[in-house]
């Protein structure tokens, strides 16, 4: 195998321990492509993503089935979560990491261009407007 950019080509673990290099994202449909080449693994199975944010997130997120880690790898950003008592904001800064737990709804806020890792339990996520 040849080295790949995280952010071009993310990292499927499955359940059996295994890491796959997946095709080059491609935008919102990637997402239910992906479900499918690994239907398999369901809620055990990990997605090991990388993304640069040019300005904040224009929806919220929620994965039902397991954690979300995001790590800030460059830039800075402000990651919301809603729950039942409100929103709670989590600064985070090029080295910083946070958690999404299950079923928390989340998105992010940016003042300057931002770099995040993802490292998401993906199945059945739900999106909604901002």
């Amino acid at each position: 195998m040849t080295a790949r950019a995280l952010s071009i080509h993310p990292v499927h673990l499955d359940a059996d321990r295994g890491a796959h290099s997946e095709p080059a994202f491609g935008g919102m449909p990637w997402y239910a492509d992906y479900v499918q080449r690994h239907a398999a693994d369901g809620a055990r199975g990990r997605l090991v993503s990388m993304y640069r944010f040019e300005a904040s997130w224009d929806s919220w997120e929620m994965h039902p089935e397991g954690s979300e880690v995001v790590v800030c790898t460059e830039g800075r950003m402000t990651l919301l979560q809603e729950t039942a008592t409100g929103v709670t904001r989590i600064e985070l800064a090029a080295g910083e990491y946070a958690i999404n737990p299950p079923g928390v709804w989340h998105t992010a806020d940016l003042t300057e261009p931002a770099t995040a890792l993802f490292i998401t339990a993906g199945w059945g996520t739900q999106h909604r407007a901002r």
